[in-house]
């Protein structure tokens, strides 16, 4: 276990995006600067005040890429930091050579977990724990001093790890969740226009047959390709106006178990049935029952050869509402149940609780039966 998680780390990838640089990191650089030159200043017993402003003003400008390379900010830093430790001690002196302006090299630590890979954050962390090791051992304290000690070194760190993994987690919810609008306009896409559009090409080609023997015939189904042909306009532009968050997609209509019996007018075979229970249901449950029923009414019309009837059947009692569509046809071309509309109508009855199923009928045809719960588990 800890070698899968040691693996897993040693292959995290960068946090995305880094900005390159931000005002922020200069106003940092610029406040380092001059608290070096006041600590020096004011200071009397910092040994070599002429190199240790230099060293650490120019150790500053880590800052401004401790974003897009933190590791190499770390490195620098830190390494600079153990050089110094190494003079000191040749040099055998007593006095204080270290700034405590030189404390933004914590910061480092924060970048380095907030946007470094797993191998920058390994490597830079024996770099810490190198220095650290360093940095106490040249000036023993006691254990609860180790102990603070440690602990200041290491919470940028972990607050940088906490930001992260945070930011990851927004990050997942927020794709998870334009996956889901995905799916649902993909499902309105679907059964909008694949309904409406069904039914211009159906009418399309009556009109045809009769044009020349029944001109009145050939009148009806221009009428009803004109209206259906309006209706997925009018659906097109309720859709685009929620994409684009404008008050008549709100206005809109919306379609529920009210609006079944109008599937009738799509196709003089359709028949549709309503018995039981079905006020209050909730919004979500209403506009599933009707986008089931119109999608399977549109794969019967284009899928049921010879079909002679077309029956839809909605009833409710104090739990359910059961919304079945079957059709006395033969299955001809693609086998029904491939393509996206029974996904569709599937996710739509999961989502809210409840069940669908479609499959072939004894001795023909085609059903599709969706149970769904009154008020929907997420409605």
């Amino acid at each position: 276990m800890i070698l899968d998680a040691a693996r897993r780390l040693w292959a995290l990838p960068p946090a995305p995006d880094p900005p390159v640089r931000v005002w922020r990191d200069w106003a940092l650089v610029v406040l380092v600067t001059v608290t070096a030159v006041l600590e020096v200043t004011l200071r009397k017993d910092v040994a070599w005040p002429f190199a240790a402003v230099p060293m650490t003003v120019l150790l500053a400008g880590t800052l401004l890429w401790r974003r897009t390379h933190p590791l190499a900010a770390v490195l620098v830093a830190f390494g600079a930091v153990l050089v110094v430790e190494v003079a000191v001690r040749v040099s055998g002196t007593t006095r204080s050579v270290g700034l405590g302006s030189m404390g933004f090299v914590l910061v480092l630590g924060y970048a380095l977990y907030r946007w470094g890979s797993g191998r920058q954050i390994v490597l830079g962390s024996a770099v810490f724990g190198t220095a650290f090791v360093s940095s106490i051992t040249r000036d023993p304290t006691s254990v609860a001093e180790t102990v603070a000690g440690l602990f200041v070194v290491t919470l940028p760190a972990v607050v940088g790890l906490v930001v992260r993994l945070g930011f990851a987690a927004r990050t997942r919810a927020l794709q998870d969740a334009r996956s889901r609008e995905r799916e649902q306009l993909a499902r309105e896409l679907h059964d909008t226009v694949a309904h409406h559009v069904s039914a211009i090409v159906v009418r399309a080609q009556a009109g045809r047959v009769v044009a020349a023997t029944d001109p009145s015939a050939a009148r009806e189904a221009l009428a009803v390709i004109e209206r259906e042909g309006a209706r997925t306009l009018a659906e097109m532009r309720t859709l685009v106006g929620a994409l684009r968050g404008t008050d008549e997609a709100a206005l809109a209509p919306v379609r529920d178990v009210a609006d079944v019996p109008s599937l009738a007018s799509t196709d003089s075979r359709v028949v549709v049935e309503q018995s039981g229970r079905l006020e209050d249901l909730g919004p979500a449950v209403g506009g599933a029952v009707y986008r089931i029923a119109q999608e399977s009414v549109t794969n019967a019309v284009r899928h049921a050869r010879a079909a002679t009837r077309i029956v839809v059947r909605v009833t409710g009692d104090d739990d359910a509402v059961r919304c079945t569509v079957a059709d006395d046809g033969e299955t001809v071309g693609p086998v029904r149940g491939t393509g996206y509309g029974i996904v569709g109508m599937a996710e739509r009855a999961a989502l809210l609780g409840g069940s669908l199923t479609a499959g072939p009928a004894e001795p023909r045809g085609w059903v599709v039966a969706a149970v769904l719960p009154r008020r929907g588990v997420g409605a």
